[in-house]
């Protein structure tokens, strides 16, 4: 059981917090029936970004067993066999159209679904390795999110908050290839090869500053007069600079992986979420 767990990544889906990030900033999270529907959502998202792991797995596999730490993945490994892993996706999958069904989820729903699908097959399948491209694959994963969550509650987002999303994704993206190119070099994943330190260093400055500006932009916005978002851009700042020197230290540049492991990004993180929390809704 415990290698069919990890073959779900549960760890990786705080990812889909995002998801929630509509709703959340609307200033209607602790209404019974969006907030039944969004978190049938997040669920659905949840199974469905395991779904994408498990194919993925699945097609790395051969080269998951020459790596130093993916060979220890369940299917890489030998822990959980192909067919269990096919029918484990297929379980998951008819678990996303259940959720679906029963959350009554729209037509922009299913596609923001679909379309995650489909770009995460094409990410698997060789798309990975064309460099550019691969990078905006990955910031497309979390817009999705963003937008399923918009759609599956039926709240428009701000335009500011939406370039905020992309901004923030091309800088954790390019982190994440940065931190795979300084500890594997280029011979752990191909496209690598395209990339350099330099060009990626400058990227990320260049996305990390555009997310802050938005994000200030967004919190002076019409749409939020009155809930003092303005206070959080310190917060934000200081979150963006904790993320950023723990990236610039011993890490793989995983988002996920450098959350979980810094206790003063979690607390900052918890900090963010209190105070955004007290701000937009009075508590």
């Amino acid at each position: 059981m415990k290698n069919y767990l990890r073959l779900l990544r549960p760890k990786h889906y705080v990812k889909n917090v995002l998801v929630l990030l509509p709703l959340f900033f609307s200033g209607r999270f602790f209404e019974r029936t969006p907030l039944c529907v969004g978190l049938l959502g997040f669920a659905a998202f949840c199974l469905l970004s395991s779904l994408v792991y498990i194919v993925n797995d699945l097609r790395d596999a051969p080269a998951d067993r020459l790596h130093p730490t993916k060979c220890r993945r369940p299917i890489a490994s030998g822990a959980v066999g192909v067919p269990s892993a096919l029918a484990l996706a297929a379980a998951l999958g008819a678990a996303v159209l259940l959720l679906g069904i029963l959350a009554h989820f729209s037509a922009g729903s299913w596609l923001c679904m679909g379309v995650y699908l489909l770009v995460n097959l094409g990410y698997s399948f060789g798309l990975k390795n064309v460099p550019i491209l691969d990078v905006a694959l990955l910031v497309s994963g979390f817009l999705l999110r963003v937008l399923f969550g918009a759609s599956v509650t039926g709240i428009t987002i701000s335009n500011w908050l939406y370039l905020t999303v992309v901004s923030i994704s091309f800088y954790l993206a390019l982190g994440k290839r940065r931190g795979e190119l300084r500890r594997q070099s280029d011979t752990a994943r191909p496209v690598l090869r395209y990339y350099n330190d330099a060009f990626l260093s400058r990227n990320m400055s260049s996305c990390l500053t555009l997310a802050v500006v938005f994000y200030s932009l967004w919190s002076v916005d019409e749409a939020n007069a009155g809930t003092h978002l303005v206070w959080t851009v310190p917060l934000v700042l200081c979150l963006c600079l904790k993320y950023s020197l723990t990236v610039e230290g011993n890490s793989d540049g995983d988002p996920v992986e450098v959350i979980y492991g810094d206790k003063v990004l979690l607390v900052l993180i918890a900090l963010f979420a209190a105070v955004t929390t007290a701000l937009l809704y009075g508590v």
